[in-house]
This record gives C-alpha cells, sequence and structure tokens, in this order.
C-alpha cells in the first residue's frame, strides 16, 4: 500500500470528506508528476499523447502492445481506491515481473487516461473517448467546468495543443490488448479478484427547467411558476422509473441564481441512467422525460434535456477474458458491472478485459470505499501473472 499512501494526502476534501481530483486541475497534474517520477524511477519511457493520456513504456513502443492503467481522477468527494488502485497496481506488477527476472517479448505499457470520471468537464472517460473519435476534439474543447474554464483552455494551460487532440490511430494500433485492474465498486465479488464481463448501457442528460424568478415572499403561490417543483418531481419520477435492475440517479442539482429567498428563475438537474441493454436504458429516460415534461407544463415551465454522454453495452472479448483466466488458474468468476470504465470505451477498438480487486464495503463514489491490502496484494499478483502471459 506504499504507494497509494504516497498520493494519500493529494486532493483531499475538507468539505466532501475523500478526493476530489479532476482532469487538468492543479491536484491532477501534481498526481501526474508523481506518476511520471515513480514510471522513470523504475526505468520506463513516459510519453504523453496528443489527448493528456500519459503513457509509461517497457521497451521501445510498438505494434501488439500489451497496456494496463487506469485513471488518477475522482469524482467529488470520491474514494481512495476508484483509479488510482489500477495505477498502483499496474507500476508493482511490473516491479514483481522484473523480480521474476521476466523479459517480455511484446512492448508493455502503462497508460493513465484524463478526465475518466468527468467529475470537471461533464463527459466521463473524455481521454479515451478522445483517443478513439468516440468524441470529437471541437466537441471536447467546448465543455466547460463550473468555473466557466474550457477543456481546451485547461488542456493548453497544462501543455497541450487542443487543435492536435483527436482520434489517435497510432495510439490505437500500438495496443494488441488491454487489462484494467479496478477495484470492484459493489458487492458483487466473494473472492479477492474477479474478471469483468459486460458492462451496463448508461448515460448523462441535463434536464434544464426555466420558469420565472420572483420574490419568495412577496410572490403568493397562486402566481408563481417555480422550476423547482418540476425539477422535484422529476427526481422522485427518476426512482419510479428504475426497475429491473435499471439504475437512475440525480446526484446533481443546480439552481440558479440559488438564493434561500428567492424562487428560481431555471434548476438544472443531471440525471444518470443504466440497464441492461440500449432499449431498456432509452426506456427509462423515456418515462422519467415524459413525467418532466407533465410536471413542467403543470406548473407553467419549460423543459429542456440535453444528452450529454452515451455508452452502450459493453461485452468484454471472450478471447481475451478465457486467456487472462486462464493464466490465473481457470476459476477466476467474471461478472457483469454498473460503472462505466476506459476500458468500456476501449473495447470497441481492441481487446480489452477487466481484473477486479474485492470491496468489502460494497461502497464507491464516496470516502468509505475500501479494499483490504491482502486483496490489493493479490491484485498486483493477478495482474503480473496476466501481463507475463500476454507478454511472452
Amino acid at each position: 500500500m506504499t504507494d497509494l499512501a504516497d498520493i494519500a494526502d493529494v486532493g483531499r476534501d475538507a468539505r466532501r470528506g475523500g478526493y476530489s481530483r479532476h482532469g487538468f486541475d492543479r491536484v491532477e497534474l501534481e498526481l501526474r508528476e508523481w506518476f511520471t517520477q515513480e514510471a522513470e524511477r523504475r526505468g520506463l519511457d513516459v510519453r504523453p499523447d496528443r489527448n493528456g493520456n500519459l503513457w509509461a513504456w517497457w521497451g521501445r513502443p510498438g505494434p501488439d502492445a500489451v497496456i494496463t492503467g487506469s485513471h488518477l481522477d475522482s469524482v467529488p468527494g470520491g474514494g481512495a481506491f476508484d483509479g488510482p488502485l489500477g495505477v498502483v497496481s499496474a507500476l508493482q506488477a511490473f516491479d514483481v515481473l522484473r523480480a521474476r527476472g521476466f523479459t517480455p517479448s511484446k512492448p508493455l505499457a502503462i497508460v493513465v487516461f484524463v478526465e475518466e470520471e468527468g467529475g470537471r468537464f461533464g463527459v466521463a472517460c473524455l481521454g479515451s473517448r478522445l483517443m478513439t473519435g468516440a468524441i470529437t476534439a471541437e466537441a471536447a474543447c467546448k465543455l466547460v467546468d463550473a468555473d466557466g474554464v474550457t477543456f481546451g483552455e485547461a488542456a493548453h494551460a497544462a501543455g497541450f495543443d487542443p487543435l492536435r487532440m483527436g482520434r489517435d490511430d497510432r495510439a490505437l494500433s500500438s495496443v494488441g490488448a488491454f487489462v484494467e485492474l479496478h477495484v470492484e465498486q459493489g458487492r458483487g465479488l466473494d473472492v479477492p479478484v474477479g474478471l469483468a464481463s459486460s458492462i451496463l448501457a448508461h448515460g448523462r442528460w441535463r434536464y434544464t427547467f426555466r420558469g420565472e424568478g420572483n420574490h419568495a415572499g412577496a410572490t403568493v403561490i397562486e402566481d408563481r411558476r417555480d422550476p423547482m417543483l418540476p425539477a422535484a418531481r422529476m427526481v422522485l419520477a427518476a426512482r419510479r422509473a428504475a426497475t429491473s435492475g435499471a439504475r437512475a440517479t440525480v446526484g446533481r442539482i443546480v439552481p440558479n441564481p440559488g438564493g434561500t429567498n428567492v424562487i428560481a428563475s431555471s434548476v438544472d438537474v443531471w440525471l444518470d441512467a443504466r440497464a441492461g441493454d440500449e432499449p431498456r436504458t432509452r426506456e427509462v429516460v423515456g418515462l422519467i422525460t415524459e413525467a418532466a415534461r407533465a410536471a413542467a407544463e403543470e406548473e407553467g415551465c419549460e423543459v429542456r434535456v440535453t444528452e450529454e454522454s452515451w455508452g452502450g453495452t459493453v461485452h468484454f472479448d471472450p478471447d481475451l477474458m478465457s486467456r487472462v483466466r486462464d493464466a490465473l488458474g481457470g476459476g477466476t468468476p467474471a461478472l457483469p458491472t454498473g460503472a462505466g470504465h476506459d476500458a468500456g470505451i476501449l473495447a470497441a477498438h481492441v481487446p480489452t478485459a477487466m481484473l477486479f480487486v474485492r470491496n468489502p464495503t460494497g461502497i464507491s463514489h464516496a470516502p468509505e470505499e475500501f479494499a483490504e491490502a491482502d486483496d490489493c496484494a493479490a491484485g498486483v499478483a493477478a495482474l503480473a501473472t496476466t501481463l507475463e502471459h500476454l507478454a511472452r
């Protein structure tokens, strides 16, 4: 746990608890520097790509490379393991391989993707989406954070040229296989290490309710067009729509202007919806949208719905999963996950697999997220064995 301890004080959030580390902010840049130093200390060749992702190579970059890694950013007030565990485990897996005297016959590399959580600019897996062309550079660079800074401006301040961002066929063509290790984000594992079989279809939508701003004391109820009411009813509709394994979550509401004694003129509500396949996910969002529009009309308000991101159901490469399971002795369980990952974005382009480390609390995206030291060590050993098997 030493490497995790090295960054344990970086990005602590005194208000929320946990950590707030976001793409290209001061904290994430500090973590990127930490990773660069740790990788170079191990003799790895660290190179950023044009989209801001960091690559640390063992040997010369080339085709059919075996890649591992994860991300260093977090959701607001997130846990210590989501993302950094995969990066730290990759560094330590390389240490294990060197201690075994292993010499890879294929290039090996660790990648750290930028803005995986979307905590700053609103779109998850932004680094891998840019690399694969799942989002255009033009669209990505226009994304704005809470302070009005665009992703393009933040990238430029970090030393990257927004005009050079976008689909990176050179980087994609070098990846023969990608294996991401991640803390499990539910209670699906009863053994230290497992495999991911699939990722639920998921997306993010913004609902903007517009009414009429006014005085909270001087405006009688009958004269109000308060957008907070349909926003509240939309939150309840999300819970009602999430049945049969679907998930619908409102984790962020922003009223404008946001005064205690002010009737809001508009309210932005962000919805996260997930289900086993695209039709079911779209059905859930449709039910919520229908309820939101009816509630807005009843209150004399308007609502606009914007899809901010989307990812279809991901089924990880069965051949690569079979090879990983064989390398680990054949008995490793596989389970679906409702959480999105860079591995899920890459899966449409290269063979991809995921290893999960048990989370005894079942809590993630919160300070209580946890993994036992022995389970983390088992994850490192499993990742090292997997990389050795794939890079022979």
